[in-house]
């Protein structure tokens, strides 16, 4: 198409360059004007389709793995019977650089080019499940505020995920009495004067030999 105008243009330019008449003069003169915007339009089509236009989110996804991030050193959260909303001190964010990624149990939002810093906000394991597709960012002036949409409605104790200290370890499981033995060592190192005694005196009897039960000594002062 491009070569069809270019040939068009050069014989109405040579037909306008002969012409006498004022009337066939204005005649061309007023379609090689409109051949010539055709022209135009067709070349800036073609350098668009030569150039691939990259999204900010693809620009930033690219350098994700090649630059290097400093972690938000704190932030501050708070939440209601179904969400929970991070709230990262950050001004200069721009929405169209910041790339956040949304698992059922994590997030990782990652903020680019911010006063010339690149910024990291991300908890590994959350306290219960999100739903990753109902999550959102908002960006203002002076923060960004990160809602984690919950799986399931209620009150979360803390935004990290922690392990139950009271839960045996798999690692004794081969040993009935593991269990029992791990349980004594968090209420020993979480109880009172009393409890410590107690328990001191289970530990005490089982290594002498009298093979006494651990939780007796203990259930008796109940």
């Amino acid at each position: 198409m491009a070569m069809d105008l270019n040939a068009d243009l050069e014989e109405l330019r040579h037909l306008q360059s002969i012409a006498k008449r004022p009337r066939v003069v204005s005649l061309l003169s007023s379609e090689i004007h409109n051949l010539e915007k055709a022209q135009r339009a067709v070349e800036e089509s073609n350098q668009v389709k030569a150039t691939p236009i990259q999204t900010p989110l693809q620009i930033s996804t690219a350098r994700s793995s090649e630059i290097s991030y400093t972690t938000v050193g704190s932030f501050s959260w708070d939440q209601e019977n179904e969400k929970v909303k991070i709230y990262v001190s950050l001004e200069g964010v721009n929405q169209e650089q910041v790339v956040s990624n949304f698992q059922p149990w994590s997030f990782d939002v990652k903020f680019h080019d911010v006063q010339g810093k690149n910024y990291r906000c991300a908890v590994p394991k959350l306290n219960k499940a999100i739903v990753p597709e109902k999550c959102r960012l908002t960006v203002k002036p002076h923060r960004v505020i990160i809602t984690l949409q919950k799986a399931e409605k209620g009150n979360w104790l803390d935004l990290y995920f922690k392990e139950d200290k009271l839960k045996p370890s798999l690692e004794n499981k081969a040993d009935p009495m593991a269990g029992i033995m791990d349980l004594m060592k968090n209420m020993y190192d979480e109880g009172d004067e009393d409890m410590k005694r107690t328990i001191a005196k289970a530990w005490s009897e089982a290594r002498s030999g009298k093979k006494a039960d651990p939780l007796k000594g203990y259930g008796s002062d109940l």
